[in-house]
């Protein structure tokens, strides 16, 4: 096996930032060295890294390759979805299985085993979308715990006829969660009410993108959060991780039933952290169809509303524990027109699994996140939220050799013409941002060495997870 010594860096993690030298051997960490102390030793390669930050490889624990949704597909595949994660440092994805009303669990799960085996250039998981809560699905959610390293289960408060499930269906499966130590995840947003209000916006001729952000109002998603803190609380106080939170309302009960001490956790992406309903959604004006390419769910917020500033303050504070992408790629030309002249028709989703520890970097060049929140927001937590500490998350002898090498003094512009996704446009085109990856190892194989690519896609492998380890 090999061995690279890198040397002259900034090891960065959740407890500091201190000159440390990495000595890699094989696929694992081998020891954390004093700087310049690793000279003397037999290495095949030594990396210098000097005036660059030494971080683990990102873990993006929010991705949807190959998910489909309104009549296609998301646009990145687990080959190009996964090749662009590795290009931006992230080197662990978490994806989401689909099981609808009728299908099997299992027979789902074998389905994107099948898609993503032998395709990743980085490794993954898998998370379980249960759309249909039945007796059968919750057996199932079980045998995956204890025998298929799937310990997360998504439900949703919205679409319905496609995910949603009701009250009661949400309490059996998280009582279920309660038994089994499964983390419950949440997509909340009252889905019946916001489905009412599409129907009249609708009715109005209000077809422009920008309906699709102004009939899921804010208050809609602290509502549904509201329910799923509570439905935690009565099915014994089993784990909740809210997705995607895009609004104050919806942060402040989250922060609200963590003061209490419940095991109430979220996450936000980077969408609602740069981007607004009246600069994207409703990019173009009166009549254009422009901003369809940032229709997401939850919707992008007001910039004339503290939505951005009160999310930044979470990530400091904790009460957002993580930052994941949501990554669900729709291309503008072939895929979002499918909503031209009803912004209900428009595929729900962007990409952004390439640009994510930039983005997030970019807080900590503002003054508004410090570098170890940086890290521990974008791989540590993650990892430990969803049972992968410390095979990931960590640059730590007996770790996965997943680490990144980051420039803070560089510059990424970030292009449609430049990046790695499957997708025609970009919804950061033309972002500067302060710093940029230059090295991507994943379990001791350089993946990237600044603008060279030498990863392989079989490389990716499945890493099965345990519970939570960051339960209170």
């Amino acid at each position: 096996m090999s061995r690279t010594l890198i040397t002259g860096g900034t090891l960065v993690s959740t407890t500091g930032a201190v000159p440390t030298d990495v000595l890699v051997d094989g696929e694992t960490v081998a020891a954390l060295l004093a700087p310049g102390t690793g000279a003397e030793l037999a290495v095949d390669r030594t990396i210098d890294a000097t005036g660059k930050y030494v971080l683990p490889g990102g873990v993006d624990v929010h991705t949807h390759m190959e998910m489909p949704f309104g009549g296609t597909e998301a646009s990145d595949t687990f080959e190009t979805g996964t090749y662009a994660a590795a290009w931006g440092g992230t080197t662990t994805i978490v994806d989401f299985v689909v099981q609808r009303t009728g299908q099997v669990v299992q027979e789902c799960l074998d389905t994107w085993h099948q898609k993503a085996a032998g395709n990743c250039y980085v490794d993954y998981g898998f998370h379980m979308i249960l759309g249909g809560v039945d007796e059968d699905s919750l057996k199932a959610m079980d045998q995956l715990v204890d025998h298929e390293g799937i310990t997360s289960f998504k439900l949703f408060m919205a679409y319905p006829g496609v995910f949603l499930s009701d009250d009661a269906q949400i309490l059996r499966a998280m009582q279920r969660a309660s038994g089994n130590g499964a983390m419950t995840m949440m997509h909340a947003e009252n889905g019946t009410a916001i489905d009412e209000l599409v129907r009249q916006a609708l009715a109005r001729g209000e077809t422009d993108p920008v309906f699709h952000g102004l009939t899921r109002p804010p208050l809609l998603e602290s509502e549904a959060v509201n329910r799923a803190v509570t439905l935690a609380e009565v099915a014994g106080g089993t784990p909740l991780y809210v997705v995607h939170v895009s609004a104050s309302q919806a942060l402040e009960r989250i922060a609200a039933a963590r003061t209490t001490g419940a095991n109430v956790f979220a996450e936000t992406c980077p969408q609602y952290l740069y981007l607004t309903l009246e600069d994207h959604l409703g990019a173009g004006g009166a009549g254009s169809f422009e901003g369809a390419k940032y229709a997401c769910s939850t919707p992008l917020r007001s910039k004339h509303e503290p939505h951005a500033a009160d999310l930044w303050k979470g990530l400091r504070t904790d009460d957002l524990a993580v930052v994941s992408t949501d990554h669900c790629p729709f291309c503008f030309q072939d895929q979002k027109q499918l909503g031209r002249g009803d912004f209900s028709k428009i595929p729900n989703g962007m990409g952004g699994v390439e640009h994510r520890l930039d983005l997030v970097h970019q807080g900590v060049a503002d003054g508004k996140l410090s570098l170890q929140r940086w890290v521990e927001t974008c791989s540590t937590t993650p990892a430990r939220m969803f049972g992968m500490y410390p095979k990931k998350g960590v640059v730590a002898p007996g770790s996965d050799a997943d680490i990144v090498i980051y420039d803070p003094a560089a510059t990424t512009r970030v292009s449609a013409e430049t990046h790695h996704m499957n997708i025609d446009y970009s919804a950061y085109e033309g972002f500067e941002l302060r710093g940029g990856v230059t090295t991507v190892m994943a379990r001791g194989e350089v993946l990237r060495d600044g603008d060279t690519f030498t990863g392989r896609k079989r490389r990716g492998a499945y890493v099965p997870r345990g519970l939570s380890q960051y339960l209170r």
